[in-house]
């Protein structure tokens, strides 16, 4: 498989994941807005920032789209930790919120790893292309 195929399957698992996570936690942000408000609006950001890095996947240069994606999925992974674990403000949560947690979570993390291996093949140099030169005839006289 080239590494132009890996990068564009890579670009596409992102993009998927990062969908998936957007639409998952779109869908929360009118119960979040109610209990915890703070946590409804983060969401809603979180939401937004993700559909923009699967957008920006698609681009030319998706370096941008790749680094808002994996910051993101991180502070969600990070947050949907610490909200199960010592708790945020205001905000605690128990076991792993079926079927958004576990759906999310994997989303997230999958899109991290997508884009460590996309790191990996974006780095690998593309052997230069044969160069012929045209031969010249020189006719003596």
């Amino acid at each position: 498989m080239s590494s132009h195929t890996v990068e564009a399957s890579l670009r596409g698992v992102a993009a998927v994941c990062a969908l998936l996570s957007a639409v998952a936690h779109l869908l929360l942000v009118p119960e979040h807005l109610e209990e915890t408000p703070y946590m409804g609006i983060l969401f809603a950001i979180g939401s937004v920032a993700l559909l923009v890095a699967a957008a920006g996947l698609a681009r030319r240069n998706p370096v941008p789209a790749w680094l808002l994606g994996t910051l993101v999925s991180g502070g969600m992974v990070l947050g949907f930790a610490l909200s199960r674990t010592v708790g945020l403000p205001d905000y605690q949560e128990e076991g792993w919120d079926p079927p958004y947690g576990v759906l999310c979570m994997v989303a997230e993390v999958v899109f991290i790893i997508a884009f460590v291996a996309w790191c990996g093949v974006a780095k690998t140099p593309t052997p230069p292309a044969e160069v012929t030169h045209p031969t010249a005839s020189v006719h003596a006289q």
